[in-house]
């Protein structure tokens, strides 16, 4: 049997794909009042104006390990999770994993979204063609670390107040109608640059996403919330300057995600390919 990959539903992983390798995705959670919501499960609410989000429990994880691995037959588990500094799942995780003698390994992704959603396919396809848990870890890290995630948001108090930028970046948002463009460094997200208007915000994301593509075959993702125009012409953008895309995909942020960028968030993941892979490599810069 295969080494099976779990990740968690932050990664916003079109069914399909999940369906196809046999990925295990963890539920977020989305809480509103007394109710509490797994994401990808239960019917979250469309307005997500003035919810909470919580992290996937240490015991959940734990239990998602051990079915993943009985189900790889002993061959064992792969779990990459959204960002540690946007989420409490990788350390919840982490302690899981202590319980499984190595045979449950974790990445920290240092990203969210497709910047997740990337490495675990790369994991994925890895343990679909019959590779051991060391390689299929070694070759997630290696495509989460090619990563770039860029965003835009109409406002940032809804970042602010979940602790997911620091609060002098939310008052330069405010102050003199700044749109700034921000990404995720080593996992947090910060500004990047300061624009007046969402149009320029938006064109400062196209021209930094395509320069972190280069010449190189390169996946793209268009991530939104509840604004699919912006998205599309987004894409479309990329599209016409990005001349060796291998795959593009345009897709709203999962509803966790959403509680913290709020509607009219526009994010952008750029990830190069891997010239070839390799069971050679060092894993000393490791994302975990």
């Amino acid at each position: 049997m295969p080494v099976v990959v779990v990740t968690d539903s932050s990664a916003a992983l079109q069914p399909d794909l999940v369906e196809r390798y046999g990925i295990r995705v963890v539920p977020l959670h989305v809480l509103s009042g007394d109710a509490d919501f797994r994401e990808g499960i239960d019917q979250v609410p469309a307005d997500l104006a003035g919810v909470t989000t919580s992290a996937a429990s240490q015991n959940e994880l734990a239990e998602t390990y051990a079915e993943a691995l009985d189900s790889s037959g002993g061959c064992g588990v792969l779990a990459v999770h959204i960002s540690r500094q946007l989420s409490g799942t990788w350390e919840a995780g982490r302690q899981a994993a202590q319980t499984f003698d190595g045979r449950v390994r974790i990445i920290d992704s240092q990203s969210t979204g497709m910047g997740l959603g990337y490495p675990v396919l790369e994991a994925a396809r890895a343990a679909s063609e019959g590779a051991d848990l060391e390689t299929v870890y070694r070759r997630s890290v290696d495509v989460a670390s090619r990563g770039h995630c860029l965003i835009i948001v109409d406002r940032l108090d809804q970042l602010r107040r979940g602790g997911r930028i620091g609060t002098a970046a939310a008052l330069l948002g405010t102050a003199l109608a700044m749109k700034p463009v921000l990404h995720l460094v080593d996992g947090r997200l910060v500004l990047k640059e300061k624009t007046r208007t969402t149009t320029k915000a938006m064109s400062k994301m196209v021209d930094a996403a395509v320069a972190y593509a280069g010449l190189d075959r390169t996946a793209v993702a268009v991530h939104h919330m509840h604004a699919p125009h912006r998205a599309e012409a987004v894409a479309q953008q990329l599209n016409e300057r990005i001349p060796q895309i291998s795959d593009l995909v345009v897709t709203e942020f999962s509803a966790v995600i959403g509680a913290h960028v709020g509607v009219g968030a526009v994010g952008v993941v750029v990830c190069p390919e891997p010239v070839a892979h390799g069971d050679d490599g060092d894993s000393s810069t490791t994302l975990n």
